[in-house]
């Protein structure tokens, strides 16, 4: 299990951890102030300088030695950090961790604090403009971006039941959205997304930089071999471009550690031949988060 887990899990995984969702964690480092003025200002989040360092030219710098590895330092240092959080303009304490279908469920039926919103996801805008009702907000959060127009969808429904929220989740899971759980900021969870790459600001880091800005799932994909018919569907659904397919020789390529364990390839496989199996049962990956 991830670091997280070990630290703050319940039944071995830290989102599933009700505590972590609760209105005494609010009350405790206030939040509801904290979190209005860190999403009042999100667009600057990205420009801002932390430690004298911007998100601009971010690519260029990371490739300079000695820089390359302060700037990644740094920025692993803040998300990770578990210290009281004291300035919204920074993403501290903001870390999070791909999770599949059923555990993204277990959050909405038994973790996630009432009431629920669905808005928009502010990565997706950023990058190309799209306003898409995707990310599910729990407690706090739901005041918060009542009082900030830009979050909230023009046409979908806003406020959401339980059910409802699963519903949405399922169908975003299903069109291959990756689906991700935040701390913001630790130790409160309030942000359930449902993620694309590559602009997800969350997974982006990672993907094109190496900043461990996301752990992967607690589980990796395999095949069960006699049921695939070698459709390349899973190809094409996967986003992190862990499988590949010869049709030739009828062989399914599983790249272990490209995998992040998110699950969707499942929906795409006519036959039913993807399944998830805990990343630390299998031995080329254990431990690899």
């Amino acid at each position: 299990m991830c670091e997280l887990c070990m630290k703050h899990g319940a039944g071995g995984k830290w989102y599933l951890n009700a505590e972590h969702y609760t209105e005494k964690v609010v009350e405790q480092y206030n939040l509801r102030d904290y979190l209005l003025e860190q999403y009042k200002n999100f667009e600057q989040v990205s420009v801002r300088k932390v430690y004298g360092f911007s998100g601009v030219g971010l690519g260029y710098k990371l490739r300079i030695p000695i820089i390359g590895r302060i700037i990644k330092n740094t920025a692993e240092k803040m998300l990770h950090s578990e210290k009281p959080p004291k300035n919204p303009l920074r993403a501290e304490g903001h870390i999070g961790q791909v999770v599949p279908l059923e555990d993204a469920i277990a959050i909405i039926e038994n973790c996630a604090a009432e009431p629920l919103i669905e808005k928009n996801c502010m990565c997706r805008y950023m990058s190309r403009g799209i306003k898409e009702a995707c990310c599910i907000n729990f407690g706090v959060m739901s005041e918060i971006i009542e009082k900030l127009p830009r979050f909230i969808p023009d046409k979908d429904k806003f406020h959401l039941t339980k059910s409802e929220a699963v519903k949405r989740f399922t169908e975003h899971n299903r069109k291959g959205y990756i689906g991700t759980i935040w701390f913001g900021p630790f130790p409160y969870i309030n942000n359930l997304c449902s993620c694309e790459s590559p602009e997800c600001a969350g997974i982006r880091p990672r993907m094109d930089f190496g900043i461990n800005s996301i752990y992967k799932a607690e589980y990796v994909i395999q095949l069960d071999q006699q049921k695939c018919s070698y459709c390349g569907n899973c190809v094409r659904q996967c986003p992190f471009g862990a499988i590949s397919v010869d049709r030739e020789n009828k062989t399914v390529k599983i790249d272990l550690e490209k995998c992040f364990g998110c699950g969707v390839c499942r929906h795409v496989c006519p036959n039913d031949a993807l399944f998830l199996s805990p990343r630390d049962m299998i031995p080329e990956v254990s431990g690899q988060y």
